[in-house]
């Protein structure tokens, strides 16, 4: 594809869809085609906000000549939509979870390679500047601390917490492991919806590595923080503000030394980041960063946090919650 505009719509305006038309509005090489959403109302409010076009209706998407399409709707229509855009040549950017369920993920990624076409999933936090830093100086982490907590809003309450919030996490750690977990503990329960919506978990990787999560959508304070050890460091990332503490032994001095480095990672939105390397795998057909198969296996740890969870209630009797309702 030339260096043309990429022409893209947004299936879905809510919360985050919004967003998606925000960026998709102001970023170069990108031309907003049009909306969609199911609520007139809403949608008509969104365009009017953003100056953009309403498309009534998936099918009419080819009329509007658009090359890509941002799907924000909720987790249980992600397949059905996914897929009808990708078999209609459409590349795609869906967000997280991919799908409701793996068998749905494998669906999309199926979808995608049948026609060629593009798929990425919206994990936004693998474009945190402190994520992208950190990176750059993993060698072997052993061992993390996973802190994800938020304030209730009444958001993507159709899925538990540990879809909603846990995921990105997930994601983030099989990416800086590169192992697959070997064993899972997890414990959750419901506290204002019928959802799970506070969770803990304990990971050990394959190659040893273990990792403790939280994730909770019913706190007082929002806290998003990773830490990870690895031979002599101890690295502390801030998602929220965009920061990356490297602490380290410095060898050859007696008494050691203890260094402090604050690794460079300049701020930008996150969504922003995602969306423009969304818009180069469309323009350079390379794979994404974050493609299906990245999403499916995020998607499958989550099932399996969950099935702990779920282990975990029934083994303790817990009768806060509807195990087979969980999800």
């Amino acid at each position: 594809m030339s260096k043309k505009n990429i022409r893209v719509a947004v299936i879905g305006v809510g919360e985050f869809g919004r967003n998606h038309v925000r960026v998709w509005r102001e970023m170069d090489g990108a031309e907003l085609s049009g909306i969609l959403d199911t609520n007139s109302e809403r949608a008509q409010g969104i365009a009017a906000e953003f100056g953009a076009r309403v498309i009534s209706d998936i099918g009419d998407l080819n009329r509007e000549r658009v090359d890509a399409v941002s799907v924000a709707v909720p987790t249980r229509e992600h397949a059905r939509i996914g897929c009808r855009l990708l078999d209609a040549g459409f590349d795609v950017l869906v967000e997280k979870p991919i799908a409701a369920s793996v068998e749905e993920a494998d669906e999309l990624i199926a979808a995608a390679k049948r026609g060629g076409r593009i798929l990425q999933v919206g994990h936004v936090e693998r474009f945190n500047p402190a994520v992208a830093a950190a990176q750059k100086i993993v060698t072997r982490p052993m061992f993390f601390e996973v802190h994800r907590l938020g304030i209730f809003t009444p958001r993507s309450l159709d899925i538990d917490v540990v879809y909603d919030v846990m995921i990105h996490d997930l994601d983030i750690l099989l990416s800086l492991v590169g192992a697959p977990v070997a064993d899972l503990r997890a414990v959750g329960i419901p506290v204002i919806t019928d959802k799970v919506d506070i969770a803990h978990a304990r990971l050990e990787f394959a190659n040893g590595a273990v990792a403790n999560l939280t994730a909770s959508r019913v706190s007082t304070e929002r806290v998003r923080k990773m830490r990870f050890f690895q031979d002599h460091e101890y690295i502390s990332l801030d998602f929220a503000r965009q920061d990356v503490l490297r602490v380290s032994v410095q060898s050859g001095q007696q008494p050691p030394q203890i260094g402090f480095e604050k690794l460079s990672a300049p701020p930008q939105e996150p969504l922003r980041a995602e969306l423009h390397a969304f818009a180069e795998s469309v323009r350079t057909r390379k794979a994404p960063v974050v493609d299906g198969q990245a999403g499916r296996c995020a998607l499958e740890l989550a099932d399996r946090v969950m099935a702990g969870i779920l282990d975990h209630a029934r083994r303790v009797q817990l009768g806060a919650f509807t195990p087979q309702e969980a999800r």
